[in-house]
């Protein structure tokens, strides 16, 4: 049996979070959905002003724009629910955007690709929850030590993405290569253990959330039973009738075979999980030529960078798909045809 997902004041009826998923997968369609139903929708803030006018001009002034905009089309439709946004510590003025997210009252902000090591001096005084991605024991330690001694405060939750787990990934080629479940689930418990200790330490309950290839019931209690308090699921979502995604972008997870899928380089610096298209067939015989630099990744040189992240993501999100970039979950060759929210939900709550 599972118990609702308890964050702060914040409770979700069902431990599930919908994952950030961007450019344009999960915007107010798929999180307002997930959230109505009981989970916690999450809006990725990734180029979310991508299909709007005057983007190409002033891509800051629009994306920050968006994200007002898309969390309050999200909370017409949550009913109330529990809404988060996912916001990349790569992401340039990235201050702004906790901010802007902020401002326009969203429960809880999630990031990674990056320890967010500043993210409580950007939310203090407010109510917004805040939960860091980790992928280690080791990422969990620095970003508990840190906010600990710097702002003297500790994470509403900490959410795990392991190995199997879709787009940018926390872990090295080798790491990702050598994977081993047992040494994995220690990990788990010993990131539970931690989370209690420092718990203890600020009188608050930090619950361990765990993502990355978790297909149903059986797997969700097997995370269970390592400590773990609710999973996050993303790649499920985006072959829903609610997600945000274009029909093209659907249809490429549930037309891929297992062996289309492939670990790709990414100029944000991180290996990254996607589906193998002409795109990606490209990237390896070299460098694609970038037509103009959107200022979006802090760690991205234009001069350097194997393609421009931004151009493949939009092209994706705009159904392009032999110029786009798929991310995708290790296990989105499973999903075979067009389903709901409710229906996805079933897998682990029916």
């Amino acid at each position: 049996m599972y118990q609702p997902l308890k964050i702060g004041e914040l409770t979700a009826k069902l431990p599930i979070i919908q994952g950030g998923m961007g450019v344009g997968i999960s915007l107010s369609s798929l999180a307002g959905a997930v959230a109505a139903r009981g989970g916690i929708g999450v809006i990725s803030t990734a180029q979310i002003g991508f299909s709007e006018e005057g983007y190409d001009k002033n891509p800051l002034e629009t994306n920050l724009r968006m994200i007002g905009e898309h969390i309050r089309r999200a909370r017409k439709s949550a009913g109330g629910g529990i809404l988060g946004v996912n916001i990349m510590v790569a992401t340039r003025n990235y201050e702004l955007y906790v901010k802007e997210a902020v401002k326009n009252g969203i429960d809880i902000i999630i990031s990674g690709a990056g320890l967010p090591l500043e993210l409580p001096s950007l939310v203090k005084g407010t109510k917004t929850k805040l939960i860091p991605i980790i992928s280690s024991l080791k990422g969990a330690r620095v970003i508990l030590k840190l906010w600990d001694k710097k702002e003297k405060t500790a994470p509403d939750a900490i959410l795990v993405e392991g190995p199997k787990a879709g787009g940018h990934l926390g872990f090295s080629l080798e790491e990702l290569n050598n994977y081993e479940e047992k040494a994995y689930q220690t990990e788990i418990k010993e990131i539970v253990n931690l989370a209690k200790e420092y718990g203890e330490k600020y009188q608050k309950d930090i619950p361990v959330v765990a993502a990355g290839g978790i297909q149903d019931k059986k797997e969700m209690e097997d995370y269970f039973s390592l400590g773990v308090r609710g999973i996050q699921v993303a790649t499920k979502f985006v072959t829903t009738e609610e997600c945000d995604a274009h029909i093209r972008y659907k249809e490429a997870y549930i037309a891929c075979k297992k062996e289309d899928i492939v670990i790709v380089k990414s100029p944000v610096g991180m290996p990254g999980r996607a589906i193998k298209n002409d795109f990606i067939e490209r990237t390896f015989l070299g460098k694609i030529p970038i037509k103009r630099c959107h200022n979006c990744i802090k760690t991205c040189d234009p001069k350097e960078t194997p393609y421009c992240i931004t151009d493949a993501l939009v092209n994706a999100a705009r159904g392009n798909l032999k110029d786009a970039l798929i991310f995708c979950g290790a296990n989105a060759y499973l999903e075979n045809r067009m389903r709901n929210v409710d229906e996805v939900l079933g897998d682990y709550f029916g």
